[in-house]
C-alpha cells in the first residue's frame, strides 16, 4: 500500500471515530426540569421548564427577557449589543446554557436525569 492510502484510511477512522462519539452524546443526553439563572456570578433565580414565563432579568439599560414556553427556555430580547444571547436559541437539555457576557448573565438547564457517564476523561 502506498502512503497516500494510508492517509486515506486513518482520516476515514478518525471521521467515524468523531461520528460515533457525536451519536453516543447525542443519544444520552437528558431533559432538564429547571433552568437556573446566575448574574455577575450570583444566583438570580431558579425557574421550572414545566410552566410557561417571561422573566424580565436587570433593569432599564442592562436586560434579558427570558421566555420559558412548552419545557424550553430561551432568551428573546436583550439589551447587549451583539444580541448572541438571543441568537443561541432554546435550551431543555441537562447542562445546555445561554451566556451573554455583556449583562453578565449566564441561564443553565439543570434537574435532568444524571447520566452514568462522564464526558471528562483523565
Amino acid at each position: 500500500m502506498t502512503k497516500r492510502k494510508y492517509d486515506m484510511i486513518l482520516a476515514v477512522a478518525i471521521v467515524l471515530i468523531a461520528a460515533l462519539i457525536w451519536l453516543f452524546a447525542y443519544f444520552s443526553r437528558s431533559e432538564g426540569s429547571s433552568v437556573i439563572v446566575t448574574v455577575d456570578g450570583k444566583t438570580y433565580g431558579e425557574y421550572p421548564l414545566n410552566t410557561n414565563a417571561e422573566i424580565r432579568i436587570g433593569g432599564e439599560e442592562k436586560f434579558n427577557l427570558l421566555v420559558i414556553k412548552d419545557g424550553e427556555a430561551e432568551v428573546v430580547e436583550a439589551s447587549c449589543p451583539d444580541k448572541l444571547c438571543v441568537h443561541q436559541g432554546k435550551i431543555s437539555f441537562n447542562g445546555q446554557s445561554i451566556i451573554c457576557l455583556p449583562n453578565k448573565l449566564i441561564v443553565e438547564v439543570t434537574g435532568g436525569e444524571q447520566s452514568d457517564y462522564d464526558a471528562v476523561a483523565k
